[in-house]
């Protein structure tokens, strides 16, 4: 039986090896492209629902970046604090500010897709870029380094979207690991021709892509994925792009609390059930074969079944792991989290495992 077990144990490690080496080599490996600013025109979206301390903040942020010509088009979702108040008062500001008020819908009551909807509606623009209300550029090239990549073919462009470090965290790293994981993984895969999800802290496509899926309608009815649902159903190998200088990255406070950061997890697995069965499936085979590999180690490594073995193989596969992820990982300008690697996989992995089992018996909560 051990035998058959460490045959088996060999199998999840070529897995892995056809993940890191096969597919996330594809960014890992590769330097970025030169960037060639082409001025086209922009519409930046950004929804809020309740936000008013962050809107505070980061939209001066937003309106005062260096490009030609762009609009900043700010929807209230039917906000019962002070964000609407404070998005009057920033039009009245800036002139290239756009607002769109949405009222509650009983037919889309606390659908963001909806509020979403009609702020691309209103957009001016044919060229829409996305992110959120709690998010912030680190300089003003945001919009130059992400605009940058639309072509004639190139209709949708992914961002990366990460978040602020806190000191002496450990939760701060477990956030930002698995955001850098997850980062890794569309970025290869796009750059693979399979483009499957992006992040709506930091996103852009052009209208007409959003109209020729008839916009979020296939999906209304799951309440979170105006981002990752969209791209998962619009994007393609000829009209999806990446973009990752760190000039286009956005940031976002992380979640101080693991109860918080467990909850938005949560809500990201619940539509990754919504994603191209080709999609669900390759996800659900690389996170399978992560925590089967721990599992099977742990087992011969106890019963020391040819313990020198399973020894170099295990050396063997956190080689490879820690290279192609540290690559990425640096790309993204994530360098300390490198260190805390193995530690921060194997805690992420018996997360994931809590949030499958709490999803199958509660349904987690979705847009404010």
């Amino acid at each position: 039986m051990f035998l058959y077990l460490l045959y088996f144990f060999i199998a999840l490690i070529v897995i892995q090896f056809v993940y890191y080496i096969g597919v996330f080599s594809k960014f890992s490996f590769t330097k970025p492209d030169a960037i060639n600013a082409k001025n086209i025109p922009i519409s930046v979206i950004v929804c809020a629902k309740n936000e008013e301390e962050n809107v505070k903040e980061y939209i001066p942020i937003l309106a005062q970046q260096d490009y030609p010509t762009f609009e900043l088009v700010l929807i209230d979702d039917a906000s019962s604090d002070e964000t609407l108040e404070v998005f009057e008062a920033f039009e009245q500001q800036y002139p290239n500010i756009r607002l769109v008020k949405v009222k509650n819908n009983e037919a889309f009551w606390g659908n963001k897709k909806y509020a979403l909807t009609l702020g691309i509606k209103a957009a001016k623009y044919e060229h829409l870029l996305f992110t959120d209300a709690d998010c912030f550029p680190l300089t003003k090239d945001w919009i130059t380094n992400m605009s940058a990549h639309f072509d004639r073919d190139k209709k949708i462009v992914l961002g990366y979207g990460g978040y602020t470090k806190i000191a002496n965290s450990f939760l701060n790293k477990i956030i930002r690991y698995e955001t850098v994981l997850t980062a890794i993984q569309y970025f290869s895969w796009a750059k693979s021709g399979r483009p499957y999800m992006g992040v709506g802290r930091n996103l852009a496509y052009k209208r007409d892509v959003f109209f020729d899926v008839n916009g979020f309608i296939d999906h209304i009815q799951v309440r979170s994925g105006d981002d990752d649902l969209f791209v998962n159903q619009a994007a393609n190998k000829e009209n999806t792009t990446i973009a990752y200088t760190p000039e286009s990255f956005t940031y976002s406070e992380p979640k101080k609390t693991f109860k918080e950061w467990f909850n938005q997890k949560r809500r990201h697995a619940a539509t990754a059930e919504h994603y191209k069965l080709g999609d669900q499936f390759q996800l659900g085979v690389f996170y399978c074969s992560q925590l089967l590999f721990i599992i099977t180690a742990i087992v011969l490594l106890a019963f020391q079944f040819e313990w020198i073995i399973v020894a170099s193989l295990i050396a063997f596969r956190y080689l490879f792991t820690w290279i192609s992820f540290g690559l990425g990982a640096k790309k993204l300008k994530e360098k300390d989290i490198i260190y805390w690697y193995p530690v921060l996989e194997f805690w992420l992995i018996f997360t994931q495992i809590n949030i499958f089992i709490t999803n199958i018996f509660s349904k987690p909560v979705h847009w404010k």
